[in-house]
């Protein structure tokens, strides 16, 4: 004789499909979370693999203060870090903002709901925004420099006093700054001039000769390689002549990053950079099209007619893991 199991349909704490909430989160809660912790392994990897590579290079990999220096609208002005910490401030606030969505929505507050909603969207949209101006501005490069023939980066420097220890105290010049064109003939290799069906790379500003003989003929212009010292923490800085040896191997003039080489030095550095950062936009990219589709909802009464705005909490927890994973990357590529 079979037994009759009575389910309250009213009961909270069942799922639709039968059983009991596992730590009293509905399905739809708890599959986003499954999502966050399976993508935070991901980010984990990525992280784990870029820490063991700068380890294994840490005496050649570039220095964030000299690479991330840029400030819209403050043309040629030094402020290192500055507009990374703005954007990384930027997300935060987007994900207060957040807070206070959900908070609203538990209160069943439909205007408080849409205000701060759409102040997310607005967050996420300044960052994605700065995220992309950051990257025109690695790709293009700040100050030039020279590959060598084995593959290394020769960048140049002038001495700018020294430090309360009496040590030497260089900063970087662009090749704009010391470098006198020659007007020499120089043509860009394309499909109908060079090999069969393939175009090359767009010609720097100047030739690896007009690099060479100017620093020749400029006394106060050094070279710094990409090795450190560990011990100040401050590239090696060679001498007039040893320098000059260097630029003996000079392959090519290098401008800004790409995924082949690098003008602040290792290229690996960009291939982590555009890799990490670019996958991160991805979600960030990901997250203000659902905050867009669900601040729609919310003006078009959905939620008031269920009854409550689950669909808000939900959205707010890949919002939130959004923002935790920046911090991660902040720290990791600009911090560290």
């Amino acid at each position: 004789m079979g037994a009759t199991i009575a389910v309250n349909s009213e009961d909270k704490n069942t799922w639709s499909g039968g059983g009991n909430r596992p730590f009293g989160a509905s399905y739809g809660k708890m599959m986003m979370w499954f999502f966050i912790v399976s993508d935070a392994l991901t980010f984990s990897g990525f992280l784990a693999a870029y820490g063991l590579t700068r380890f294994k290079f840490i005496d050649s990999w570039p220095i964030a203060d000299e690479v991330f220096t840029h400030f819209p609208f403050l043309h040629g002005v030094h402020a290192p870090m500055y507009y990374v910490a703005l954007m990384t401030f930027i997300l935060i606030f987007s994900s207060v903002t957040m807070v206070l969505a959900v908070d609203a929505g538990h209160q069943m507050k439909k205007k408080k709901v849409t205000i701060y909603m759409f102040l997310t969207i607005v967050g996420g949209v300044i960052f994605l925004g700065s995220q992309a101006w950051e990257w025109k501005n690695f790709i293009k490069g700040s100050y030039g420099a020279v590959q060598t023939t084995d593959g290394k980066i020769l960048q140049f420097v002038t001495q700018d006093g020294v430090n309360e220890k009496g040590e030497k105290v260089f900063h970087q010049v662009a090749l704009t700054d010391f470098v006198v064109e020659a007007h020499e003939e120089r043509v860009t290799h394309t499909r109908k001039n060079g090999l069969w069906n393939e175009s090359g790379e767009t010609l720097p500003t100047y030739s690896v000769n007009e690099v060479v003989s100017s620093y020749n003929s400029n006394a106060d212009v050094l070279i710094r390689i990409e090795k450190m010292d560990l011990a100040t923490k401050q590239k090696i800085v060679l001498s007039k002549e040893e320098g000059a040896r260097y630029l003996l191997n000079a392959k090519q003039v290098v401008e800004g990053a790409n995924l082949h080489v690098n003008e602040y030095g290792n290229p690996i550095f960009a291939d982590f950079f555009f890799f990490i950062t670019g996958f991160h936009g991805f979600h960030v990219f990901s997250g203000v099209l659902l905050n867009i589709i669900i601040f729609f909802n919310v003006i078009l009464g959905t939620y008031e007619r269920r009854g409550h705005y689950e669909m808000v909490e939900k959205v707010g927890l890949y919002w939130h893991f959004v923002d935790l994973v920046w911090v991660f990357v902040f720290t990791f590529f600009y911090l560290v």
